[in-house]
């Protein structure tokens, strides 16, 4: 999400409904800085939730200021922070880099794990707190568990982790849709805050918002080397296409469920078992799976095993989808045709990614780019 976006389109991501925030006894504003966080701040945050708690010094462990800032620190808690439960390693997670601050992706993250994380049936990292402002300015804050400390390892977009694990992975990704598949909880009147799939800026107009970046890439002779001739000969046939496919999904009718936004190997952590750990939430939607699961396996196999095994999944996925006790999912028919026209979702965003955010593009690209020709992605969408 371009921080030099226009205007227009920072007035229309910030929350209208100016959610209020759990925690009315916290006046001052969650700082935008690194600057104005310290240990001090970080005790007087958490004591709106854990009355007493102090932070009597904050060490620094490792510091990710990309888009997103987390901050992996150790923190020696006083005695009521302590016998809180609060852990000496922790992970805040905020909007400190100066960047992206005209999206509400941290404040709808905040929410998620404030109002909604427990709902989920599947592995998460543990919240401490959760908190943001409720003046429009779309600021979050989150205080998670460091997982380092789980002793297992944070996925990447490039992991070479084969098709027996992806399958495995399924049941998990089923598990999270499953949670409150079609359920009264995840309504707009029930969760206001709670943005639908392709019916909100940051998603229908994402291509807009991420131009300069898309335009970067573009200039770079690896991502023109692997890209088709006809998309470098009319790069906005990727917002025109990405168009028809919010078009299709805001008339599509099919049960409602949460769904992560962002699901790729990159945005999740590996338990020493093997189990995978479901993980940023900034674009958490109310929406329908085919986003996630499409996303996720197209991403994390090579080519040649999703042409392979693409198909064996979607029908392994809806088998374990269905085992959730999930009703009216689609036939297999009906969800490959939409697994056919989410590709366009992966490659929106692929070709608008930098390497410098931590994950690689070109090969996520190259995968995109060729399943949209394997599937006739572009011809679904009118391109």
């Amino acid at each position: 999400m371009d921080p030099q976006a226009p205007a227009q389109y920072k007035a229309a991501v910030v929350d209208p409904n100016c959610v209020p925030r759990p925690y009315p006894a916290r006046t001052e504003k969650l700082p935008t800085s690194l600057e104005q966080v310290d240990a001090a701040w970080l005790g007087r945050m958490m004591s709106y939730k854990y009355p007493g708690v102090a932070a009597n010094s904050m060490d620094t462990v490792e510091l990710l200021n990309s888009h997103t800032t987390k901050w992996r620190v150790k923190v020696d808690w006083n005695d009521a922070g302590k016998a809180a439960g609060l852990p000496d390693h922790v992970c805040m997670k905020a909007n400190w880099s100066g960047s992206f601050d005209n999206v509400d992706i941290h404040a709808l993250e905040a929410r998620f794990y404030h109002f909604m994380v427990q709902e989920m049936k599947v592995p998460t990292a543990k919240c401490y707190y959760a908190d943001w402002d409720d003046d429009g300015s779309a600021h979050g804050f989150v205080v998670l568990e460091d997982l380092v400390q789980r002793g297992g390892k944070f996925g990447h977009s490039t992991d070479a982790n084969g098709v027996d694990m992806i399958k495995d992975n399924l049941e998990g990704l089923a598990k999270l849709h499953g949670s409150l598949w079609d359920s009264d909880k995840i309504s707009p009147a029930n969760a206001p805050w709670l943005q639908t799939q392709m019916d909100t800026p940051v998603d229908s107009d994402q291509v807009r918002i991420m131009w300069q970046w898309i335009e970067a890439n573009l200039k770079d002779p690896a991502f023109c080397e692997i890209a088709p001739q006809h998309y470098l000969d009319d790069p906005r046939k990727v917002e025109r296409a990405f168009d028809r496919l919010g078009e299709i999904e805001r008339a599509y009718d099919a049960p409602h469920c949460i769904v992560l936004g962002d699901c790729h190997q990159g945005n999740t952590y590996i338990l020493p078992g093997g189990e995978r750990l479901w993980l940023d939430w900034q674009l958490v939607r109310r929406g329908r799976p085919w986003r996630d699961l499409t996303y996720f396996v197209i991403g994390a196999l090579s080519i040649e095993e999703r042409r392979k095994h693409h198909k064996d999944m979607v029908k392994q996925y809806r088998e374990y989808l269905i085992a959730t006790g999930a009703q009216g999912v689609p036939d297999f028919d009906e969800a490959w045709e939409q697994t056919r026209l989410f590709v366009m979702y992966g490659l929106q965003a692929w070709v608008a990614n930098l390497d410098a955010w931590g994950q690689n593009g070109v090969p996520m690209n190259e995968r995109f780019f060729t399943a949209a020709e394997d599937y006739g992605t572009w011809q679904l969408l009118g391109e």
